[in-house]
């Protein structure tokens, strides 16, 4: 991440917003209306044009020209494929580079593909001024099925999902920001943990989204969408144990059966092939152990896994 121009003082609630898009024209006009309309704008949004080949950074454009105080567009060169993961935390660090993270409060990295209502961003706003040890948090998700039906996308409570993730920017820093990889938005939830902070999404109905492109597909298919989320969960480093729960948690929902098939897939064929894994030990050994609790395994976990650091104190599980 390249350097910072020096730095003010944070203003309290001051909130920025950073959205990496990359060939979102269908999409994009509506997340920008949803964000005009809202109760309490950001002070800073930045639209992260990440190379497209379609009409995304000419609506980003018309929307600076509409809002200069608070709308930014940063163009990126094209010539790349669409990356879910590692990409699209590129183009956000990207867009992150513009300014002094200091400055702010409370940062969100929203993406281009998203309806909400006028009341989301003060209602989260409202929920970090509440719990101050929340880390990261948002609304719960949904998603238009065949029929045009809205369906709530399944999310634990204990995480946020990729798509709007709001942060505590004290949290943010202390966790590292982002991991360049498949799975950075579970591994950011597990961190905070990690520091002592919360990660929570809340079933406020002012804080729901709809996500108009389904989540966990993919440019390729969905198929490959479900592999690659469970490759990410090997790279994470869930226990497998944990990952047929997962599996068959997801075989009842869209693609039904299929969906978890391909979950459990993904993560096998990491394991076989002797794919990366995420570097940090500690981090791990404190996922695996959160992860056998939840299952009721709590024994197999060893002695001192899970451990919290940092001067915040973590729900009990």
């Amino acid at each position: 991440m390249a350097p910072n121009p020096p730095h003010s003082p944070a203003s309290p609630g001051k909130i920025l917003v950073v959205t990496p898009s990359k060939n979102e024209e269908a999409y994009l006009p509506k997340t920008i209306a949803c964000m005009e309309a809202q109760t309490r704008k950001p002070d800073l949004w930045i639209l992260v044009d990440d190379g497209s080949t379609d009409d995304t950074g000419k609506i980003a454009d018309e929307a600076a020209a509409r809002h200069p105080d608070w709308i930014r567009v940063l163009h990126r060169p094209g010539g790349v494929a669409r990356r879910v993961g590692p990409g699209v935390v590129e183009a956000f660090y990207a867009g992150l580079d513009l300014v002094d993270l200091e400055e702010f409060e409370f940062l969100c990295k929203l993406d281009g593909d998203l309806e909400f209502g006028p009341g989301l961003f003060e209602g989260l706003l409202r929920k970090g001024r509440e719990d101050p040890r929340l880390g990261t948090w948002s609304g719960k998700f949904w998603e238009r099925d065949d029929s045009g039906t809205l369906r709530l996308y399944r999310t634990g409570s204990e995480f946020t999902v990729g798509a709007c993730k709001f942060y505590r920017r004290k949290a943010f820093q202390e966790i590292g920001g982002f991991v360049r990889e498949v799975m950075w938005d579970g591994i950011d939830c597990h961190r905070c943990r990690m520091r002592g902070w919360k990660a929570k999404s809340f079933p406020d109905p002012e804080l729901k989204i709809v996500h108009m492109r389904p989540m966990g597909s993919s440019s390729k298919s969905i198929f490959h969408g479900r592999r690659r989320w469970g490759w990410g969960q090997y790279f994470m480093g869930t226990h497998p144990l944990y990952l047929l729960g997962i599996a068959f948690y997801r075989l009842w929902e869209r693609p039904y059966i299929l969906g978890g098939l391909n979950i459990f897939l993904g993560y096998f064929y990491a394991w076989i092939t002797g794919a990366p894994r995420y570097e940090d030990e500690e981090f791990r050994r404190f996922l695996r152990s959160w992860q056998l609790k939840r299952l009721g395994l709590g024994f197999l976990s060893g002695r001192g896994g899970g451990k919290v650091h940092g001067t915040g104190s973590e729900e009990p599980a």
